[in-house]
């Protein structure tokens, strides 16, 4: 005698590739944070438009958002507002390049060595309050008028953002895992850039990132002085000259650029810092 056992079937839901929902994910994002990005500029040249609609303010101080953007069309047919980009970009990514590697090479010195902590550290912390601006009329004095303060007023700016957020990264390293490294045979190299880096890796980012906005903030100092051409430059004249819509338009399109230049380092540096992520 034969007994026959039941067999039952289940359906089994089809394999998903590992990461297979990741790009959508991220497109997700991205067109949800540009979609609440144009909201809110949206908002605000209404909220504009109903001021310079209300007359609080007179129209030469305060002009449209038409006005604004008719003088940038003109500065644009004129030929000044190509130029003025490149060559504030240019002193821009300058200034930032030096300021970046001095600020992280300064706080592997002050975050791993004796002497950099007694020695280096305080000198740092001293200078880091002063303002950046206070010292554009010495660096004129030292290299002149000419790119090479501009360079030092900026990379003094990005310097010290970028050593207080690398300083904390290197310096609060957990011990477990300098140990750990010691056990296994690790050289001083070998731990710094296996273990201490990565791990600093987020607040040196974060530094970068403000020290790159804070790039931008000093070359309208930089470039108010010895050149003639820039947004910083620009900014100068359409100022002595009261023309407030082309003072704007230029501040708009350097907002453009540095928000342009934060996403690219943002992205550019996403594979240094998911682990954070992650983690989180």
């Amino acid at each position: 005698m034969t007994s026959s056992r039941p067999t039952t079937t289940t359906a089994r839901a089809p394999a998903r590739r590992p990461g297979s929902g990741r790009p959508r994910a991220i497109w997700s994002t991205r067109a949800g944070a540009a979609g609440g990005t144009l909201a809110g500029l949206a908002i605000a040249a209404t909220l504009w438009s109903l001021v310079v609609a209300a007359d609080v303010f007179p129209r030469e101080l305060f002009p449209s958002v038409a006005q604004v953007f008719r003088a940038g069309r003109t500065m644009w047919t004129e030929g000044l507002l190509g130029p003025d980009i490149a060559a504030s970009l240019q002193r821009a990514l300058i200034g930032f390049l030096i300021g970046a590697l001095a600020g992280i090479a300064a706080a592997i010195v002050t975050a791993s060595t004796w002497l950099g902590r007694r020695l280096l550290q305080p000198v740092l912390r001293l200078l880091a309050p002063v303002p950046t601006i206070g010292i554009v009329p010495l660096a004129i004095l030292w290299f002149g008028i000419g790119e090479d303060s501009k360079a030092l007023v900026i990379a003094l700016g990005v310097f010290v953002p970028v050593w207080i957020n690398s300083h904390a990264g290197f310096a609060d390293t957990p011990a477990d895992f300098l140990r750990a490294a010691r056990c296994l045979g690790g050289g001083r190299v070998q731990t710094l850039t296996r273990v201490v880096l990565p791990e600093a890796a987020p607040d040196v980012v974060a530094g970068l990132r403000v020290g790159a906005a804070m790039a931008f903030v000093l070359i309208v100092v930089a470039e108010m002085t010895g050149t003639t051409e820039g947004i910083g430059y620009r900014i100068y004249q359409a100022q002595l000259f009261s023309q407030a819509d082309r003072v704007i338009f230029c501040l708009i399109v350097l907002g453009i650029i540095g928000a342009a230049c934060d996403l690219a380092l943002a992205t550019f540096t996403t594979p240094l810092t998911r682990w954070a992520r992650e983690e989180h």
